[in-house]
């Protein structure tokens, strides 16, 4: 009999070319910044998302975290979807290590944010109120049945909030599933916001990790603060070998996944 685990996509195993790829690896200390592999991976990333530099980290929930952290100081505010994951599955760790507030802004059915709502929340200086620093989006959005938004809906969001004069960070996770699903190459849906987090070991099966890309400014200050967390690692690059081969092999492979779970919904 085979069992097929379908919990999530974070069950997936490494390919064999991936174990193989980590076992020939090029390593260095990454602290350093002289882990080749490394290197390579965050800059094959960073060009592939249509940024200028690429951060290496342990998970989805720490890329996330490290982003907040970088754009926005204590007792600042984000503004998020009230149905997204930094919101209700991240145990609060933006507020817990960084005394950021979280405001809650209405999600629809597809995870969109109306942009309206997203002007509507960005508070007035005040010294009664926390100052709005930040917008973090979600695509796809878990919570929404995995509903990808588009490149316009992507754009109205980010534009809103770059009116208001905050940053916006997205929560890619999936943002190459997005990708596959709607046929567009991935920079489409990450032009216009100012940093990203997606995950390496969900559907493109790696193990572990995640990558954050934004301007080497903001990768600077992510990087002080993933050192901060105690998430400086040395020889990661036998890690960030799995990640090359699935940029390189593994998106074009995430069609077979949407036609098998359209497969399994129709029956």
């Amino acid at each position: 009999m085979i069992r097929v685990d379908l919990r999530s996509d974070t069950v997936t195993h490494p390919s064999p070319e991936m174990r193989r790829a980590m076992y020939e690896a090029e390593l260095g200390d990454d602290v350093y910044g002289d882990d080749p592999t490394v290197n390579h991976l965050q800059e094959r990333a960073a060009e592939l998302l249509g940024k200028e530099a690429g951060l290496f980290v342990s998970s989805g929930t720490q890329g996330n975290l490290v982003s907040m952290l970088a754009h926005a100081q204590r007792g600042e505010e984000v503004l998020v979807g009230d149905q997204c994951h930094i919101m209700n599955n991240e145990a609060g760790g933006s507020m817990v290590l960084g005394s950021i507030v979280l405001y809650p802004i209405q999600t629809d059915e597809f995870g969109f944010l109306n942009p309206d709502y997203i002007k509507e929340a960005v508070k007035p200086r005040d010294y009664h109120k926390p100052t709005t620093r930040l917008l973090a989006i979600e695509n796809t959005h878990n919570a929404s049945s995995g509903r990808a938004l588009d490149a316009e809906q992507m754009k109205a969001m980010a534009d809103a909030g770059h009116e208001k004069g905050l940053s916006v960070h997205l929560d890619g996770a999936r943002i190459f599933n997005a990708a596959v699903a709607l046929d567009v190459p991935v920079a489409d849906l990450t032009e216009h916001v100012d940093s990203v987090t997606f995950c390496l070991s969900k559907g493109l099966s790696c193990p572990i990790g995640s990558i954050v890309v934004g301007s080497e400014g903001f990768i600077q200050e992510a990087d002080r603060w993933r050192k901060m967390l105690g998430s400086g690692m040395r020889q990661v690059g036998i890690i960030a070998a799995a990640g090359l081969v699935a940029l390189d092999s593994m998106i074009e492979r995430m069609q077979e996944d949407h036609d098998s779970a359209r497969h399994i919904a129709s029956r």
